[in-house]
Formats: structure tokens, C-alpha cells, sequence
């Protein structure tokens, strides 16, 4: 009988720690081995055992195929994505020529790979700095959005003690009695009374206050923050307590986004909630209604839903007003969309405003080729008040295009055939030369002066 041959996997496993960014150490944490078996690992001294792919599939959201793929045939296909990127647009690139190097020269395949790896990642900083004007500080708010993006938007420990405490709540009627039995007293009062809080919490009273123009979702949200920062405070501490913040305020940031998720986690259970989207294919709008919630809260859900063990469609989330500047970023992708500055303006997020209240979707396609389908609309937040004008934001879930299908939103839908939209992360890294709607050129392009030539795009660049 013919015996499987070992499958060793050593530059690729390196390269994969190295792109996560990790030590030999903490990927050995990750996989519960020791760092010295991963070295071995590395050095292809040890073969990858069945058990050690589904390790890292499930650690890392990897496909066991694709580790498993032929050396040549990965570079390939890696040196060709890298290759479609636009700065290349103007060179002749056959396939047979880009087979030919990957399997042919591995080497020098996996050298161009790491240039390209550390090209894209200097120019993102450069864009960074370029854009905030960063001193080389770390943001806070930027800094909390990390740490929740590291974890993939996803903490089990808050979702388990979050459905305990919902069934406690649903059985004591409701979260007003809850906190009653708790010795604590629910008072809504006038917004002038509160002096522009929509919570606080009287120790000394034990009384919890609230803005009584607050509406029916808003109220409910308000008091699942209450009990999520009380009856989890533990929860929340030992989330927080191993990692390093480079600041007070980004350590309480990061422990209001722990509160605010774990409130959400309340006010719909992970169980139940799924089984809502399953029954209505992602229909966030149906979804709010079975819950009570708002297009908003189900949108933040819905990213929060990202059990490695689930075969859930994973979302990143983005809300922005109509001047561009975005006020909220959610990560369940690891898709670096709309990190600087403001998004794209062929991006159909900026366009929804022109039609309050109305679902926008759109197939999305950055410069590296990857895929994507949006689904944008404008939420309200009312004050409550006359005189008051509401505040209008946009808010947009995008997903890989493949799994849009899964969603009624694009139900029978071919993704490879969509009509798609090309847009970049960002002016300064998108390298697409004819592109109207730029606003500046990207970093490392020079600029072609010609005073007698106008072209369509606002710039042409040189060829070097």
C-alpha cells in the first residue's frame, strides 16, 4: 500500500509567522507546542503532522488546502497577486514567465515577496504619518481599535457570561427589575438635569440615570453598558489586565469597546442571534426588528459574531459622516480598509446620504485584486428634542466577495462575474494612474509635468 510522504512546510510556516508578525515564541503559545518544535518546523526538520495543520487552521482562520499547496504552485500564485498590483501596469508580465520564476527560482520568489511585504508596509506608514501628522505617538483611540482588531472581535469569555446573565435578566423581566433586585434604581431625567450625560451612575445613591429623550433601542443599549461595566468589571479586568497599553486613556478606551460589545452581547445572545441571521439571511434590517434593535447595534453584532468554530461571514464595519471623517472602525477581517484619512470616494458609503434610509450594495476591488461587497446605509441619531437637528452618519459592512452570496443582499449572485467597482485604502497607496477621483498621488510616484498635455486623471506620473 502506498504510504503518504511527509509534508514539510518550513519557509511557508516562517513566512506565515513573520506575516502575522509573530515570535517563534508566541506562535508556539498560539499552537500549545514548544518554541524549540517550531524552530524545528522552520528548519524543515520535523515533518507537519495532520494534527499540527488543523492547529494552525484554526488558530490563524488559515485553509488546510491552501497550506497544503504545492511550493511553486504557492509562489506563484503569491508573486502574481504581488504583480497585479498597479504600479506594474505598464510592464509586459506573461503567466508562463511568473510560473517560471516561482518554480524555477524559490529563492528569488520568496526574496521578492519579502521586498514587496516591506514596500507596502513603509508606504502605509509613510501615508499614516503623512495623513495625522503623527509625532510617532501611538492614538489612543487608534491603539484600542488594535487590540480589539487583534482578537478578531470575537471574546468568548464575554459572550459565555453574557448569555448567563441574559437568561438571568429575561427571567427577572427585564433589565430595570434586574438591577432593582440588585439595590439599584433606574431614574430618567431631563437632559439639562444629566448636563449632557446619557449615563451616570450615583454610588452614593446607588441610581442609575439616564437622558429620558433617550428612544426604546438607545435606553436599552444604556443600560446593558451599566451592568456590562458592574456585573463583568471582572471580566473586563482580566481581558485587559496582560496586555501593555502605552497609555491610561487608550487602557480605558479599550475598556469602553469591551463594554460597549459586551452590552450588545446582552441585549442579543450570541445563540439567539445567530439562529435570527440564519433564519433571515442576513437581513439586518429584519434582524433589528426581531431584537428590537437598531440597523446600527445588529451592524456591530454582526461583526462581533466570529466564533472560529462557526462558519460565520466575517465583516468589517465603518461609519463615517458626510464629510468623510470616520468615527467608528470595526475589524473582524484583517482588511486594512479606510485606515487613513477618509475612504475612497468611489466607495458608494459617501453616496448613500443623497438616499436617507435606503440600502446601497456594491462590489468592491482594491489594487491587489481582493474582493469585496459593501453594504452601506445612513443611520439617525435624534436628540429628542425640538430645534435639535439629527445627526446623520453612514454605516457599511463590507465582507469577502465570496461570502456575499450567503447574504440576501447578494442571493444568487456569481461573485467572479459581478461588475466591480475598483477603488483603493487610500489615495497615497492606491497606484492606479488612471483614476479620476484622486485627490494627491501616491507615495513613491513622481509626478509627470507636461504643459502640453492635460489628461483625463488629475496626475500622470513617470514610468520610473
Amino acid at each position: 500500500m502506498a504510504q503518504n510522504r511527509p509534508l514539510y512546510l518550513g519557509p511557508r510556516l516562517r513566512r506565515l509567522r513573520r506575516e502575522l508578525g509573530l515570535t517563534q515564541q508566541a506562535m508556539a503559545a498560539d499552537l500549545e507546542i514548544s518554541p524549540s518544535y517550531i524552530a524545528l518546523l522552520e528548519r524543515n526538520q520535523r515533518p507537519v503532522t495532520a494534527d499540527m495543520l488543523l492547529r494552525l487552521a484554526t488558530s490563524y482562520r488559515l485553509d488546510i488546502g491552501d497550506l497544503a499547496l504545492d511550493t511553486g504552485e504557492d509562489y506563484a500564485r503569491r508573486v502574481s497577486d504581488v504583480l497585479r498590483d498597479p504600479i506594474f501596469a505598464d510592464i509586459d508580465l506573461p503567466a508562463l514567465e511568473v510560473a517560471d520564476l516561482a518554480m524555477s527560482f524559490p529563492g528569488v520568489s520568496e526574496a521578492l515577496l519579502r521586498l514587496y511585504t516591506a514596500y507596502t508596509r513603509e508606504q502605509q506608514a509613510l501615508a499614516e504619518r503623512e495623513e495625522t501628522g503623527s509625532t510617532g505617538e501611538v492614538d489612543p483611540t487608534v491603539e484600542a481599535q488594535r487590540y480589539m482588531a487583534a482578537a478578531s472581535m470575537h471574546f468568548p469569555e464575554l459572550e459565555a457570561r453574557a448569555e448567563e446573565l441574559a437568561a438571568e435578566i429575561d427571567t427577572a423581566g427585564g433589565a430595570e427589575k434586574w438591577l432593582a433586585a440588585k439595590g439599584v434604581r433606574v431614574r430618567f431625567l431631563p437632559p439639562d438635569v444629566l448636563v449632557n450625560s446619557l449615563r451616570r451612575f450615583d454610588r452614593h445613591n446607588q441610581q442609575l440615570l439616564l437622558d429620558e429623550t433617550l428612544d426604546g433601542p438607545a435606553r436599552a443599549f444604556q443600560l446593558a453598558t451599566h451592568i456590562a461595566y458592574t456585573a463583568m468589571r471582572l471580566d473586563l479586568a482580566r481581558l485587559l489586565r496582560d496586555h501593555r497599553f502605552t497609555s491610561p486613556t487608550a487602557q480605558v478606551l479599550a475598556r469602553r469597546a469591551l463594554a460597549g460589545y459586551a452590552a450588545t452581547a446582552l441585549l442579543m445572545p450570541y445563540s439567539r442571534f445567530v439562529r435570527a441571521v440564519d433564519a433571515r439571511g442576513y437581513d439586518i434590517e429584519a434582524i433589528a426588528r426581531h431584537f428590537g434593535s437598531t440597523f446600527e447595534q445588529v451592524a456591530h453584532r454582526l461583526v462581533m459574531c466570529n466564533r472560529p468554530a462557526d462558519d460565520r461571514v466575517p465583516f468589517f464595519l465603518i461609519r463615517m459622516d458626510e464629510a468623510g471623517n470616520v468615527s467608528k472602525r470595526l475589524d473582524a477581517t484583517g482588511v486594512p480598509f479606510a485606515m487613513l484619512g477618509g475612504p475612497c470616494p468611489l466607495w458608494q458609503v459617501h453616496t448613500v446620504f443623497r438616499r436617507p434610509g435606503e440600502i446601497a450594495t456594491q462590489w468592491l476591488e482594491l489594487p491587489d485584486g481582493q474582493r469585496f461587497f459593501s453594504i452601506a446605509r445612513t443611520v439617525t441619531a435624534y436628540d429628542g428634542r425640538f430645534g435639535r437637528a439629527p445627526l446623520v452618519r453612514a454605516i457599511a459592512l463590507v465582507c469577502a466577495a465570496q461570502d456575499a452570496p450567503r447574504t440576501v443582499y447578494a442571493a444568487g449572485l456569481t461573485p467572479d462575474k459581478a461588475p466591480v467597482t475598483p477603488i483603493g485604502l487610500s489615495c497615497r497607496l492606491c497606484h492606479r494612474a488612471e483614476c479620476r477621483a484622486r485627490a494627491v498621488p501616491p507615495i513613491g510616484r513622481e509626478i509627470l509635468a507636461d504643459d502640453t498635455n492635460r489628461p483625463t486623471q488629475p496626475f500622470s506620473f513617470s514610468e520610473s
